[in-house]
């Protein structure tokens, strides 16, 4: 941006004006609604007993599109795990490589890798002591902030005829427990749970879909018996498509974010700074 203030600011003013076309082609209060829309409204409530008709295209309509936005995320999710891992550990049978550090160390103790890394992993622990601790006013607006969102989340995953639904209540309750980490340092739940918790809610959401295929003669269809209107268990198969998705979603954001915080610097050096 500062070596190139004319492109930056030629890039900078054509996305402003996107944004303001975007802006002023919005439709506006009366205009006529989409046909997917009107669609939605025709037969949220008679078919499905929503009164809201975006959980019905989220969850019901259009279930099989939020089907594969799920195991996108998923796969996002194992990306992140598999490249923050930790390096592992060779094994030779010869042991050359246990044998060549230690010569080495004997020849030139300070560019020994061993030592290197442990001179790195002090200084950074050493740093990582220095960091202020969170403040007596963080802690109290988590513990006044938290229980609201958390119940937030979860109401927006009980009731399906309420905006929301699974993804972002998953989203919701993932940043509370983040938050809390945040202010206290402090993991609420271990990588194994959660990874057995996002398998479970990657397997919940196969059965439902596959189970439609069974009762109905088609995947993703709505195979649950509607309840009455404006209660927990209207909507067919939207309510426990909602609760899946709510395992799925809040316990792959921690799982990734776990990952990155706990992603350990390689401090070993090269072949080539070694030679």
């Amino acid at each position: 941006m500062h070596r190139r203030p004319f492109a930056g600011a030629f890039l900078t003013g054509g996305f402003a004006a996107l944004l303001a076309a975007g802006f002023l082609a919005a439709p506006r209060e009366h205009a006529p609604l989409p046909a997917m829309a009107r669609h939605a409204l025709d037969v949220s409530l008679p078919e499905w007993k929503l009164t809201e008709p975006v959980n019905e295209i989220v969850y019901g309509t259009r279930g099989f599109d939020t089907f594969g936005e799920t195991f996108l995320l998923l796969s996002a999710v194992i990306s992140v795990i598999v490249l923050t891992r930790p390096r592992e550990s060779r094994v030779e049978a010869m042991g050359e490589e246990t044998a060549g550090r230690r010569e080495q160390a004997e020849d030139d103790p300070d560019r020994a890798p061993d030592a290197r890394e442990r001179a790195a992993r002090r200084a950074e622990r050493a740093e990582q002591d220095a960091r202020t601790p969170m403040t007596v006013v963080v802690r109290n607006a988590v513990r006044v902030v938290g229980p609201v969102l958390f119940a937030a989340g979860c109401y927006l995953v009980a009731w399906g005829y309420a905006p929301g639904g699974g993804f972002p209540a998953g989203a919701v309750v993932a940043g509370v427990i983040l938050m809390i980490y945040a202010a206290y340092g402090r993991r609420m739940f271990g990588t194994a749970r959660l990874e057995a918790a996002e398998l479970a809610g990657a397997l919940a959401i196969v059965l439902i879909a596959v189970l439609g295929l069974v009762v109905k003669g088609a995947v993703g269809a709505d195979w649950v018996p509607h309840a009455a209107a404006q209660t927990p268990a209207s909507g067919g198969i939207v309510q426990p498509f909602s609760v899946a998705e709510f395992a799925e979603v809040g316990t792959g954001i921690l799982l990734a974010v776990h990952a990155l915080l706990g992603a350990r610097h390689d401090w070993s050096p090269d072949q080539e700074e070694l030679s």
